[in-house]
């Protein structure tokens, strides 16, 4: 798969139709919403986790030197918590663009809080893409974390960010307070930064 995804997910016309429709974000769409949106709501999906085995050539590092931000990967039985937003299908095309280092629109079924569902749609990058970078030891992720900077800021602002917005959604994951703990102990961030 090429490393700039946009095209291949404005060939995906499933919701061109509907006046609107809702998007599942994990990682920086759940503390980042820089794009309109009609309702945000606190969801989860099944069947995934979230993990930092993609790179960021674009965002959150460089293609010499790229960063780590996350991703969904398939485990049976998992649930991942994130935000839903109910946005207008001509929203997708800066999404695309935001999404484009490897991403790819997935359909996939909403679970909101008070127990009702829906259909919507998340960007997933998969271990075929050419942005890939899988599965390493905690402290070299941390490490290539703490290390990496990239046009939107240093990725240790993406990783600490979504920890305190996972937090504010009630929720810990083992994955993404680790590899924060180790990156603090690299590279003692401000208590007052904000995100950006």
């Amino acid at each position: 798969m090429a490393l700039d995804t946009t095209d291949l997910n404005r060939r995906m016309t499933h919701f061109n139709e509907h006046d609107d429709l809702w998007l599942f974000g994990y990682g920086s769409l759940i503390w980042k919403a820089d794009f309109p949106y009609r309702e945000r709501r606190p969801a989860r999906i099944h069947g995934w986790v979230r993990r930092f085995w993609q790179g960021s050539h674009d965002h959150r590092g460089t293609p010499a030197a790229p960063g780590r931000v996350a991703t969904l990967v398939a485990e049976p039985g998992a649930v991942c918590a994130g935000m839903a937003y109910r946005i207008t299908p001509a929203t997708l095309g800066p999404l695309d663009v935001r999404e484009k280092n490897g991403y790819l629109r997935e359909i996939t079924p909403l679970q909101f809080d008070d127990g009702t569902t829906a259909k919507g749609l998340t960007y997933i990058a998969t271990a075929d893409n050419a942005a890939f970078l899988g599965e390493a030891d905690a402290d070299a992720m941390a490490r290539q974390i703490a290390a990496a900077h990239g046009p939107s800021g240093p990725n240790t602002d993406y990783l600490l960010h979504l920890e305190t917005a996972l937090a504010e959604l009630g929720v810990v994951e083992s994955h993404v307070s680790d590899l924060a703990r180790r990156v603090r102990h690299l590279s003692p961030t401000p208590p007052d930064r904000q995100p950006v």
